[in-house]
């Protein structure tokens, strides 16, 4: 058995010590894996989406230092952390513009795992969790603007009290659980479910959803944080108008994952219907999707209907989103006019909408199966390398100098807008930061596996002999020598002889040349060595 004697002090103990420890726990169990090149980020938008929760979890934790979730105070505090606090409203633009980010990743991740029928890998259970985290994420998303209690926020805590109450029996025991018994305390129900009692949801959630691999990228994780700050910079979010019951409100929609269900409740037709049955639907198909799935294949082509029903639920999302979005411009009819849609259109297009997306999906699987074919054709046809960009090891460094150089450009440029109050083009430069590292990362990976790519061996020079073959003429016969001729004279033809026909001298001694000549024997030797 073998002792160390090494010691371990200090940090290294410590280290040492903790990894003991979590070596212990589930953490442990699971595999990360980091790519050493670029990866497609479509196979880790689960990963991505986690990131994302992540930081939301970081920011908001920040907000709540500031944030009083009273009726009269909520909005004003929120306007405190916008305008006074110290990056406040950065802190506040990433947290919205991250919650979006959430949303969408999380639709992105489902719809791609759908496609590429991930699901039927043995992976039921981590499928119908994670529709369930998607609603869960979407109802999270609307508790936290609703906090704000602005106009907007406020139409939708109306559309939420009304639809809780359109449920038959449970709806009033619902509505009064959720939202409380009026305006005096609703606000702190949804502080408490926002912060509270949906992410303890969502992260039970997450530790049946997760599988056992994940893929942790760093320059793709810098890339999401910093298009969140850009879109931060770029389209600021604002505070809107604080609710004032003596007021009417004026017209405002809901966020954009919340507006399809706008439309339908737009359509004037019964709450119950439009606003829960035909969500709660559309859900517990998703949710049901790998049994209702009988196709022996995962491709999108060779699964025709799944994928005709997937193509045909997207085109509803999007266009019941803008028709939520859209109200008529027209100010001089009525409120009510110009938010309610017409019902028999509505459906018209909903129902319209289904043969066109069977027809588009036949149209794709068509158009794809000839790209296959083409692509297949030209490859038997084609050069068989495909084109590649191989940078040497100077344009490397100059490239990382060159990125390393606008990062302290940007750095300055954040800084001194940050000074001079510029709060947008600060948050704006920040997430340029993150794309610069991110793309710095990325040539600093590609740099590292081409180093251990091993050098290409030195080309070879090809020597190439060419044997003579002689007429029949005898090669020994007229090197036979006479007794009479010196040395001197000899020496020349015995170094052609060697070099030349080195294969028929040595098969003649051996006996096996399928040329053998009879007059070749042990006198010819005997008179070579005397030379």
């Amino acid at each position: 058995m073998a002792v160390s004697l090494e010691r371990r002090t200090g940090v290294v103990a410590l280290l040492y010590w903790f990894w003991d420890g979590v070596d212990r726990t589930i953490f442990t169990a699971i595999k990360f894996s980091f790519p050493s090149r670029f990866v497609s980020p479509f196979g880790f938008l689960g990963m991505l989406t986690f990131i994302v929760f992540i930081i939301l979890g970081v920011s908001g934790a920040l907000l709540m230092f500031y944030y009083q979730p009273i009726l009269d105070r909520a909005w004003d505090s929120v306007q405190f952390i916008n305008d006074d606090v110290p990056f406040g409203f950065h802190i506040r633009n990433i947290h919205y513009h991250g919650s979006n980010a959430m949303v969408l990743l999380a639709v992105l991740h489902m719809y791609y795992q759908y496609f590429s029928g991930r699901y039927k890998i043995r992976n039921e259970v981590l499928w119908m969790t994670g529709v369930i985290l998607g609603t869960v994420t979407i109802l999270e998303a609307f508790t936290g603007y609703d906090v704000i209690f602005s106009e907007r926020a406020e139409l939708a805590i109306s559309i939420a009290a009304s639809l809780t109450t359109s449920i038959p029996v449970v709806g009033p025991t619902i509505r009064d659980a959720a939202l409380g018994s009026g305006f005096s305390d609703f606000v702190l129900r949804f502080y408490a479910q926002h912060v509270f009692l949906l992410p303890i949801v969502m992260l039970g959630l997450m530790a049946v959803h997760f599988p056992r691999f994940l893929v942790f990228d760093v320059p793709m994780v810098m890339a999401i944080g910093g298009a969140i700050l850009i879109t931060g910079g770029v389209f600021p979010i604002d505070m809107g108008f604080k609710f004032e019951p003596t007021v009417p409100p004026g017209v405002t929609v809901p966020e954009w994952y919340l507006t399809g269900i706008y439309a339908f409740m737009r359509t004037q037709y019964d709450k119950f219907v439009t606003g829960l049955l035909w969500p709660l639907l559309f859900i517990i198909s998703f949710v049901l999707i790998p049994f209702i799935d009988r196709y022996k294949k995962v491709s999108w082509r060779d699964r025709p209907i799944i994928t005709a029903f997937g193509i045909t639920s997207l085109a509803q999302i999007m266009v019941t989103t803008y028709w939520g979005f859209y109200i008529s411009p027209d100010t001089k009819l009525p409120l009510v006019e110009r938010l309610v849609i017409d019902p028999i259109f509505f459906y018209s297009t909903m129902i319209l909408l289904v043969p066109l997306g069977f027809g588009f999906t036949y149209m794709m699987i068509k158009l794809a199966n000839e790209a296959e074919r083409k692509s297949k054709l030209a490859k038997s046809n084609g050069p068989q390398k495909v084109a590649t960009i191989n940078l040497s090891e100077k344009w490397i460094n100059w490239l990382l100098v060159a990125l390393l150089a606008f990062q302290v450009f940007l750095n300055i440029a954040a800084y001194n807008a940050a000074l001079t109050g510029m709060k947008n083009v600060s948050l704006f430069f920040i997430g340029i930061i993150l794309l610069v590292f991110a793309g710095f990362f990325h040539v600093y990976r590609y740099a590292m596996s081409q180093q251990k790519n091993a050098p290409p061996p030195a080309p070879m020079p090809v020597v190439e002999e060419k044997l003579k073959l002689a007429e029949p003429e005898v090669p020994v016969e007229s090197s036979k020598l006479p007794e009479g001729d010196t040395t001197s004279d000899a020496k020349p033809d015995a170094k052609e002889l060697s070099p030349e026909v080195p294969v028929p001298k040595i098969q003649a001694d051996m006996g096996v040349g399928t040329n053998n000549n009879s007059n070749i024997g042990s006198n010819d030797i005997d008179g070579v060595k005397k030379l």
